[in-house]
């Protein structure tokens, strides 16, 4: 599909900078299709607070939860080439060794391979701050490969104390990460070390809202999906069929593979938090709607016409233009439902983004959801 159709105009101002306090005090867009989902330019549309959302699903409905950790991947720099320095910021995205990293350099032309990178050399980090690596390996779009000079638990460790958290460019060039971030790009049930972006939808919720679901009869459920770089990079190509997302690793547990397809034979829904919970578990699903054990890396790409297998409804947060994330939304919602969603919500203030408001959205009508 032409990747203008995904086009629309969103204010700078939309953008938020910093999160709703309290968390689950966020608005909530409900987004119901109409008139057959993809062909819609219309949606029935209602302005609520996260904290409403255990009473609009129903008893034996199942919220299923990505319990990834962010780790404190935004790393600032000083480049040591002979009597020459420069600073430089990195992005962590992937591990490939167990010394090295992938990672977006900013700005990148000013590294080259063998540079020598200085990291936290304040006193901070372990071995008296300092934490060094080697640029190994120099790609494309300002993606490098460092060689660090600690390796396993020690690596980590110093990563841990020299690091912030890796908001998004479109918050970070406006402002610097902080202690606060810290706690706030982080959900409240995070628990497995390996996101480099934070599942945002799941940052609305407290754990007075999680027992709020158990006390309405809808069950909660942990899966886990490392979030990779591909949230902060836009669909550049004029057509999404040569689009290429990162493959980014996920598990779902048996146990919770059965637990979901239970609560589908019993008749209760699966309400998927997150694009990364919805991407993973329909990775997991068979043709038929069953969810299995499953572990290892997704790339998967939805845009409209995809057919939905395993998520019923989705919450999430609103999300950037000709992104792949608003591809996703179109293709579970309808793309004329969402641009009237859309539409609504920046005529009516609602935040965007990262830090931004919530949707609860409904799926299309028109047959692609098994």
């Amino acid at each position: 599909m032409r990747t203008d159709l995904f086009d629309f105009e969103l204010p700078d101002s939309a953008i938020a900078l910093h999160p709703a306090q309290p968390r689950d005090a966020a608005r909530l867009l409900v987004v119901h299709p109409v008139q057959g989902g993809c062909a819609s330019d219309d949606a029935d549309l209602a302005d609520k607070s996260v904290s409403d959302l255990p009473g609009l699903l129903q008893p034996g409905d199942a919220i299923v939860f990505n319990d990834t950790r962010v780790i404190l991947a935004a790393l600032s720099g000083i480049r040591i080439r002979g009597e020459t320095q420069a600073k430089v910021d990195f992005n962590l995205t992937k591990r490939v060794g167990d010394n090295s990293w992938r990672a977006f350099a900013r700005p990148a032309k000013r590294l080259e391979t063998g540079d020598r990178v200085h990291f936290g050399h304040s006193g901070e980090s372990c071995m008296m701050g300092a934490l060094d690596a080697t640029v190994s390996a120099k790609g494309e779009a300002g993606e490098v490969e460092l060689a660090f000079d600690f390796s396993g638990d020690v690596l980590d460790e110093a990563i841990r104390a020299v690091g912030m958290m890796p908001l998004p460019p479109y918050i970070a060039l406006k402002r610097p990460a902080d202690d606060r971030d810290r706690a706030a790009y982080q959900t409240v049930y995070a628990s497995k070390d390996g996101a480099v972006a934070a599942p945002t939808a799941g940052l609305h919720f407290t754990p007075e809202l999680l027992d709020a679901f158990e006390a309405r009869g809808v069950s909660r459920h942990f899966v886990t999906l490392h979030v990779g770089p591909g949230t902060f990079l836009p669909v550049k190509t004029d057509d999404t069929d040569t689009h290429v997302m990162h493959a980014e690793w996920g598990e779902v547990s048996a146990e919770t593979a059965q637990a979901l397809n239970n609560v589908r034979a019993g008749g209760g829904r699966i309400v998927a938090v997150g694009t990364t919970s919805l991407r993973l578990l329909e990775s997991a699903a068979g043709d038929d709607g069953t969810i299995a054990a499953w572990s290892g890396e997704t790339s998967i790409f939805i845009t409209p016409g995809y057919r939905f297998k395993a998520v019923d409804i989705l919450m999430t947060n609103f999300h950037l233009p000709r992104s792949t994330l608003f591809m996703l939304v179109a293709a579970f919602s309808g793309l004329g439902t969402m641009r009237a969603a859309y539409g609504h919500a920046i005529r009516a203030g609602y935040r965007f983004y990262s830090y931004g408001d919530a949707s609860l959205l409904f799926p299309a009508a028109d047959g692609r959801h098994g």
